[in-house]
């Protein structure tokens, strides 16, 4: 009996000991320089969000955040790196909407998106506008539908590629609208809006900071936005619920992710930064400029949102009957 209640104890005093151990962790955290696995290309709205916050999240945890670019494989590469990194804290991840198509596109990926990572807060959302070329006799998504309903087979899409949120996009207007746009994928989002504005393709579904500055040109014509309600950078904008298509709602969210396990009280301080950086005035307005909504999410919003919108995908992929690959 004498043995038992020692043993007790002993165990006692280790959890404690332990607790006490991660606790001070938490609060020594961060001593060194964070890295931030960015799975795209430097140039993207990725990289503009970060560098963007990344002054004000440097100033609010004390320590330098580096982003560290591994793109390629439909951001599969960045990803895996980061799930397979130490819980520490100091390798996290700045994900964009692939994070939550992929496990709809990919028959396999190297990770699972809801097991394998930390939340650590939703960065932004970009809605997607709908634009055509100039010379296609639309202005209104009603317009489109009726155009193309007259023309089946006969209007082009373009896109950053196949499974990619202008895709699934796509098609949800094909089956919305029932009608038969064509799907053009291009090897990234500059060579599909280029082949768009020289009137190759005829329509797109875009990032809107990819295309208001061709928009204000007149290079391009924007007839409605994804978002459930109107952007607050494009208020005369209607959005696609307004224009006839119940439910019609496409976001794109950004998000600051780690490994799974790393400790709440370090969690917490890199949603601390995060939100910080998002929730200054002067950051806020510069990305509503840019087309995007800020958010600033906390830890348990964005884990309910990541699970949320793997689910939504992979529903839109099998109703378009977009097979994984």
């Amino acid at each position: 009996m004498k043995q038992s209640i020692r043993l007790i104890h002993v165990v006692l005093a280790a959890c404690a000991a332990l607790w006490h151990a991660g606790a001070a962790y938490g609060q020594a955290f961060p001593t060194k320089p964070i890295r931030v696995i960015n799975p795209a290309s430097p140039g993207g709205n990725s990289d503009i969000s970060f560098r963007l916050l990344q002054p004000k999240m440097n100033e609010t945890i004390g320590q330098q955040f580096v982003m560290d670019y591994r793109p390629g494989a439909g951001a599969t590469i960045g990803g895996e790196i980061i799930a397979r990194s130490a819980p520490d804290g100091y390798t996290t991840g700045w994900v964009a909407a692939s994070f939550v198509i992929n496990p709809s596109t990919f028959k396999k990926l190297p990770y699972d998106t809801i097991r394998d990572f930390t939340p650590l807060g939703i960065v932004m959302d970009v809605p997607s506008g709908l634009v055509v070329h100039p010379s296609l006799p639309v202005r209104s998504v009603k317009d489109l539908i009726a155009l193309s309903r007259r023309r089946p087979g006969d209007i082009f899409y373009s896109t950053s590629g196949p499974g990619t949120i202008g895709h699934l996009a796509g098609e949800m207007l094909n089956s919305a609208g029932n009608i038969k746009l064509v799907h053009v994928p291009y090897k990234g989002a500059g060579p599909a809006v280029i082949d768009l504005i020289a009137g190759q393709v005829q329509l797109q579904f875009a990032s809107m900071p990819l295309l208001v500055g061709h928009v204000k040109a007149g290079k391009l014509r924007l007839i409605a936005q994804t978002g459930e309600t109107r952007a607050t950078g494009a208020k005369d904008v209607p959005t696609m619920i307004e224009s006839g298509l119940p439910g019609f709602v496409v976001q794109s969210l950004f998000g600051f992710v780690g490994p799974a396990g790393i400790p709440r009280a370090i969690a917490g301080k890199l949603n601390g930064a995060l939100v910080a950086a998002i929730k200054d005035p002067k950051n806020s307005k510069s990305l509503v400029d840019r087309g995007a909504e800020p958010i600033g999410s906390s830890i348990d919003e964005h884990a309910a949102s990541i699970k949320s919108q793997v689910a939504l995908w992979r529903k839109v992929a099998k109703a378009a009957g977009i097979q994984p690959q």
